[in-house]
Parts: structure tokens; sequence; C-alpha cells
């Protein structure tokens, strides 16, 4: 802990505008958008949009996403897991010169912020709303805040996707709808397991740093391969669960539009196989990122073309 604080105090590098965006972990943004823009789709099916209220819902989970991931950048570095060697986007703190309360502040505020937009959110929508977001936004906090931190549990990838994925959906379905239904839940299954997907990925690349400092992770209690098999489960059970609802006449045929981001998930399979260095695995990471992104997308497509068809 001593290196760490000495480290961190040494000249910033580069305070431009790409180290406070690489701080954001911009890859991970999918997991907060993608949601939206799908509960968002699925409402047309029974109302007009409400954009001011879509507008809102995605800022406040792009705020909640980066506030979150503002949190890790801190309690990776309270903790000692991060130094200037570590691979990826996280360890601003010691890479970049960046004051530890600056980036806890930072995340506060942008908590509060979202706080404000919920308000309005709810103003217009369901004061519940206030305590489902409030139960969120402590789930983000507690990944790696906290006495007992999610990330150190084999829990984070159920959290992750739950409330990245399937709360978010439901939430922006609701708020355009007033009620949530059978059909958005199960349309929010398959995002569920893709945004765990993004945490496992990231898990994988970690696995080896995460079991030093005791992290007992999916990935460190399964081991890298039996890991990388998880994965690529969670991808087939996303793109099959769509399929499923398809031929039980669920679901309209223009979701399996999907299929064309499934090149994306193959080449998160193969850029893990056979790897063993972090910095070898980081193209999977991307690509498992970018198959929730245009999954997601895709399957929204699916959804408006099947409301006008």
């Amino acid at each position: 802990m001593q290196t760490q604080m000495q480290t961190s105090s040494s000249p910033v590098v580069n305070k431009g505008w790409r180290v406070w965006w690489k701080m954001t972990r911009p890859h991970t943004l999918t997991a907060s958008f993608v949601p939206v823009l799908l509960g968002t789709a699925l409402a047309l099916y029974d109302t007009d949009i409400h954009y001011g209220l879509f507008v809102a819902m995605l800022i406040a989970s792009l705020l909640i996403q980066i506030a979150t991931n503002l949190f890790n950048e801190y309690y990776d570095y309270v903790r000692g897991l991060d130094n200037e060697e570590s691979v990826g986007i996280g360890g601003t703190i010691v890479r970049d010169g960046f004051k530890p309360k600056t980036v806890l502040m930072l995340a506060l505020g942008l908590y509060g912020m979202s706080i404000l937009i919920g308000v309005y959110i709810c103003m217009n929508s369901s004061w519940w709303l206030a305590v489902v977001g409030l139960i969120a936004m402590g789930i983000g906090y507690l990944y790696t805040g906290g006495p007992m931190p999610i990330a150190y549990t084999p829990f984070g990838e159920i959290m992750a996707g739950f409330v990245m994925g399937m709360l978010i959906i439901l939430i922006s379905f609701f708020i355009q709808t007033g009620n949530v239904t059978a059909f958005s839940i199960l349309l929010s299954i398959p995002i569920f397991f893709l945004v765990g997907a993004i945490l496992l990925a990231n898990n994988i690349r970690d696995l080896d740093g995460d079991k030093e400092f005791g992290r007992k992770t999916v990935a460190i209690l399964l081991g890298r391969q039996k890991a990388i098999y998880l994965l690529a489960a969670m991808f087939s059970v996303s793109y099959l669960f769509v399929l499923l609802l398809i031929l039980l006449g669920i679901a309209s045929p223009w979701l399996l539009i999907v299929v064309l981001s499934a090149p994306k998930a193959i080449k998160a399979i193969k850029g893990f196989i056979g790897k063993t260095m972090p910095i070898q695995m980081i193209p999977a990471m991307k690509a498992t990122a970018q198959t929730n992104t245009f999954f997601g997308l895709l399957l929204s497509c699916g959804l408006l073309i099947g409301t006008i068809v």
C-alpha cells in the first residue's frame, strides 16, 4: 500500500480528455445504453415513446455505469490491486497521477446527477422507481466498495447481469408503459447473460492477479479453461433463447437478425483459447463487449421492424 501511495503522487503524464475518457472504461458502457434502447424498443409494442424519459433514462444509466467504474478504480487502488504494470484501462490513479479523492468525488458527483435525473423520471412515471434506482446504485457501489465487495465473490456476473441487463430493460420499459409484461421479462434474459459475459471476460483476463489478492470469482473457482467454456455457454444461451421465443410464436421472426452478431461472439471465444497473458486477452474482452452491443442493437432493430411489418 505504501508503494501505491508513493506511485500515485508521481507527476501526471497526461491529463487530456483521452485519459479522462479511458477512466470511464468505455468498452463497458455498452452494458448501460443497450438495455435502455432495448427496453424502449419493447415499449413500442404497447405505446408511443416519451422521448424525454428515454433520454433521461439513457443518461442516468450511463452516469451510474461510469460512477460504478470509478468506484472500481478507486477501491482497486485502495486495496492495492492496481499498479503501473496493470494491464487494461484500469489503474488510472497509479499510472496517470490522478488523486484518489478526485476519482471518488467524481463518482459520487455522477451518482448525485443521476439522482436528480431520477427525480424527473419518477415525477413522470412512479416514485417506486426511486427505491429500485437506489438499490441498483447501492449494488454498483458495493461491487468493489464495502467490507465484502461483490467483485470478490462468485456473484459478480449474476449481479451485473441482473442490474445492468435485466433491471435496466424493465425500468426502461416500465417508464414508457406503466407496467412490466411477461414478454419484457423474457426478452431481457439474453441481455442478462451477455452483460454478465462482459464481466466474466474481464475476470478471465485478470484471473491470476485476482487470485493473488484473494478474490473468489467464478473464473478463479472454475479455472481458466472451464471459465472460457462457461463464456461460450452464456453466448449460446443468449442466441438459443431468442430462437426458442421465435419457435414458440412468442417473438417475431425478425428477431433472428441477432445472428449477425454471432461472429463477434466466436471471435471472443477464440481470442481467449490458448492465451495466458492478460495483454493477449484484451481483443477477446473487446469482442465480448461488442457482442453485447451488436446483439442488443440488432434485437432492438428486430423489434422495431416487427412493429412496422
